[in-house]
């Protein structure tokens, strides 16, 4: 089984002249879930290289066994630092695609053509599809073959706009992925904040917050058995 899995290139938080980037947790965990169930796991993003890890997933309070697991492994933090340019990924070598969150892809993976156009074409090819927390803002602008917004008429979750206010960045943030989500016709609901919630519809599997993130992969797994 090979899956891709797609992070953001992006390292600026909007104007406030902090950093962002991909939540390590939400990489972590899904990660380690396949790659210990014997999946090979690519890793790409918009520009490739070194892929910018959200400071804010580092605090001492964001860590899991996962994270621990990661900052101890040379092998995967390599993999982290030479990921591979999208541009040059084709969605026929992959079984299916997984999108870790953080606030990054907010600001590219949104609106990145090369990132939809690849969504697309593993939807065509009814090959499982996951996202969690702010990674459903890559959705955004992904449409099915009709021309409609992919996640119209189907159950999919997102960070929350209570969550994106808990963490203070609602005026900060390009959009909500709750507002985005709904805006597009999708059948949107949530848990309470920070628990645990997944959604599968088809072969899209949404999650809500970090929490969700290795949960979500494991929907995958189960989809790719």
């Amino acid at each position: 089984m090979k899956v891709l899995f797609v992070l953001t290139s992006h390292d600026k938080l909007g104007d406030t002249g902090e950093k962002t980037g991909f939540w390590i947790e939400e990489f972590a965990a899904p990660y380690y879930n396949l790659v210990d169930k014997g999946v090979d796991v690519t890793v790409a993003t918009p520009k490739g290289g070194k892929a910018p890890i959200d400071p804010n997933s580092e605090s001492e309070d964001a860590q899991t066994e996962d994270t621990k697991r990661y900052y101890k492994d040379a092998e995967t933090q390599k993999v982290i630092e030479n990921t591979l340019k999208l541009d040059g990924i084709k969605s026929e070598e992959f079984d299916a695609v997984f999108y870790p969150g953080g606030h990054g892809p907010l600001w590219d993976l949104a609106e990145d053509k090369t990132s939809i156009a690849l969504i697309e074409e593993f939807n065509k090819q009814k090959k499982p599809i996951g996202l969690v927390c702010h990674a459903p803002a890559a959705l955004k602008n992904v449409k099915k073959e009709n021309g409609e917004p992919l996640v119209k008429g189907k159950k999919v979750t997102g960070f929350t706009n209570t969550e994106e206010e808990a963490v203070q960045l609602t005026d900060v943030v390009p959009f909500l992925v709750e507002d985005m989500l709904k805006e597009n016709g999708g059948i949107y609901s949530k848990s309470g904040d920070w628990e645990v919630y997944v959604l599968e519809d088809g072969n899209l599997i949404t999650g809500q917050n970090p929490a969700s993130s290795e949960k979500a992969s494991e929907k995958l797994y189960e989809m790719l058995k």
